[in-house]
This record gives C-alpha cells, sequence and structure tokens, in this order.
C-alpha cells in the first residue's frame, strides 16, 4: 500500500511486513521480533461508525470451472481498447490497492481486477497456496469470460503474479505494468531476515492477533495521509477479509520467488511505476526489474503503501504507464465471447 522516510529512521508501517521489518533497514533481527510484539499488543480505539466504501465497479462472482467460484470487478470501458487485469499485492484486496485507479482507466477502456486467493473474497481452496495458482486463477476467468489478451498490471505482490502470468499464458498478456514490485525479494540478508519473520506472523495471526495489526497500519497511515482517516473503517473491514493461513503463505511464495531466469524473455511491452521512497521493495531493485525487462519507467515519490497515502498521485502515474503500454501495443483487443457471463451480480452500496 507513502512518505519520503529520513535514511536510518524507523517510521513504522508503510504494510504489515514493513512493520515486522523492512529489507532496507539494517536493523538485526531482534529489533524486527521487537515490532512484531509491539504489532501484536492490543490497541485501544473507539469502534468506528461504518462508512461507504469509495465509488467502486460492480462486483461479481462468477463459477470457474475446475477452480470454484471467484471474485472480481468489471467496469465496462470503451469497446476495442485491451482491456485491463488489475493484480494487488500481498494482504491487500483488489478495492484497497486499485480503488483511486479504477476511474481512471476505466475512461479509455475496460477495467477487471480479482482477489488473489486467500485474499479478500477471493478462492479459499484447500490446495496449498501459491504464485503460480494465483497466475492460473485470473488466466482461467479471462478465458471463462471470452477475453483473449489484456494488459496486465500487477502491484507488490501483483507484480510476481503478472509475471508468472507471461510464462505460464503468454497469449494472454499484450503488456505488463508493474509497480512496487522486484525480480526476486530475498537476495539481499535483509530480506531473508525480514522473510523468516513471517513464521512469527502466521502465529500473531492465528493467535487471533490480525485486528492489531490492521489497527496499527491503519493508524500510521492517517498520520501519514490525514485524507485516509475517512476510509479507515472501511480499509480496516477489506484488510480482515483474509485467510490468514493463505496470507502468511503467500509472504512465504514471496520470498521463494525469482523471475531472473525468464525476465529476460519477456517479449510484450513493459513499464514500471517505481515507488521510489518505498522501504519495503528498494527503489534500486525496482530498477533491476526495469533494466531487466527494458521497461519505460515512471517515478513516483512514495513508499509501499501509495495507493492509499499517496492515492491520486498513483492513478495519475498507474495511468500513464497504462497509456504507455497501450501505446506501444497498437492494436485492439480481438474480443470473442460473452463478456458477461450468468452469475450473481454484488452491487457496491
Amino acid at each position: 500500500m507513502g512518505a519520503t522516510m529520513a535514511t536510518g529512521a524507523w517510521r513504522p508501517g508503510a504494510t504489515l511486513c514493513v512493520a515486522l521489518g523492512s529489507p532496507s533497514s539494517s536493523r538485526p533481527l531482534r529489533e524486527t521480533l521487537r515490532r512484531f510484539r509491539r504489532i501484536c499488543s492490543t490497541l485501544s480505539h473507539e469502534p468506528e461508525i461504518p462508512v461507504p466504501p469509495p465509488d467502486l465497479p460492480v462486483g461479481r462472482v462468477v463459477y470457474v470451472p475446475g477452480r470454484g467460484e471467484m471474485f472480481f470487478r468489471e467496469e465496462q470501458g470503451p469497446q476495442g481498447p485491451l482491456p485491463v487485469l488489475l493484480l494487488h499485492g500481498w494482504t491487500a484486496t483488489a478495492d484497497t490497492t486499485w480503488f483511486p485507479v479504477y476511474p481512471v482507466l476505466a475512461a479509455d477502456r475496460t477495467v477487471l481486477a480479482i482477489d488473489h486467493r486467500g485474499h479478500g473474497r477471493g478462492l479459499r481452496a484447500e490446495s496449498p497456496f501459491s504464485l503460480e495458482e494465483c497466475a492460473d486463477d485470473a488466466a482461467a476467468l479471462l478465458d471463462l469470460l471470452g477475453i483473449k489478451r489484456v494488459i496486465v498490471a500487477g502491484y507488490s505482490m501483483g507484480g510476481a503474479v503478472a509475471l508468472l502470468m507471461w510464462k505460464r499464458r503468454p497469449d494472454l498478456v499484450g503488456g505488463l505494468v508493474l509497480s512496487g514490485t522486484a525480480l526476486e525479494w530475498r537476495a539481499r540478508l535483509r530480506e531473508r531476515l525480514l522473510w523468516h519473520s513471517l513464521v512469527l506472523m502466521e502465529v500473531g495471526l492465528r493467535l487471533g492477533k490480525g485486528d492489531g495489526f490492521v489497527q496499527r497500519y491503519l493508524r500510521e497511515a492517517v498520520a501519514d495521509s490525514p485524507d485516509v482517516s475517512e476510509l479507515r473503517a472501511w480499509v480496516g473491514g477489506e484488510l480482515k477479509r483474509g485467510y490468514s493461513r493463505d496470507v502468511a503463505a503467500a509472504g512465504r511464495a514471496l520470498a521463494n520467488f525469482d523471475a531472473r531466469p525468464f525476465a529476460g524473455s519477456i517479449d510484450v511491452p513493459c513499464a514500471t511505476v517505481v515507488t521510489t521512497s518505498d522501504r519495503l521493495v528498494p527503489p534500486d531493485k525496482q530498477r533491476d526489474l526495469t533494466r531487466a525487462l527494458g521497461a519505460r519507467e515512471f517515478d513516483l515519490d512514495a513508499d509501499h503503501d501509495a495507493p492509499l497515502v499517496r492515492a491520486k498521485g498513483f492513478a495519475a502515474a498507474m495511468a500513464d504507464a497504462v497509456a504507455a503500454i497501450a501505446h506501444s501495443v497498437g492494436a485492439h483487443a480481438d474480443q470473442e465471447g460473452p463478456m458477461r457471463p450468468a452469475g450473481p451480480v454484488l452491487r457496491t452500496p
């Protein structure tokens, strides 16, 4: 999910995992454990009055053969230009990552967004979580909808899923827009310490400490950007939808992700939106990805919580990047089959 941070100064929580220990921090593991204990502590706060969510696209649930019921958002834009598929980050949901982006992108093209398995309203599968399965979920949904090609935009973990979509179903991927993500997530010692701390995070989640994570994250997001305060209750409810087993497994899957063996083979137009004050995914790692893909780079002065704390800037940067890729693709989607398969429609308030 930004504010510029002073070098060496600890300010908690661009995301839940930043609070566990930023890879860009040189503090030892014992400091990470202290942070974990602090985050898991009970926070006293007044119950918040529920507020309507932001204006969101129509939500739908469809049965995807061999996978189960999948939830996705759909905003119909002008017919012809390639649709864009939005893939959210770890611990988040499609809505908490993309709510500022939906209307901006839908002015030019159809927008689709899914909740990954174990996150938000996503699939609750009995099989173990994997990023590959997330990529296959997205591909299966596109197949069901009769959509032959999209621009795939991924934030954070969604970037890893987007790269795997190209690897596993290159026929569906017309271009890539990646933000707040990297080729790999554990080459440095500091990163390995972070991912080892996920064991502790999983214990905390299973002990019912999820509210502590969420409330502390939201308190710090509001401190960084007071405008977030009106969304606090809604974001908190969204972040609590995740299934703790799969959320923790998703973190471990990210720790093992490595796109270096195939990134140089990606043959579609690519763009990156680099969050230049990011403490979770350092900007130099994001730029390693940019170079490996031969991508066009767009910079955003934000931390990893950019979709929430720098919502307007994030939306503008993503829109510019998607427009650049659409121009590079220079083709329109050849759509066949139903865009709106039969199934229950969940409309937002």
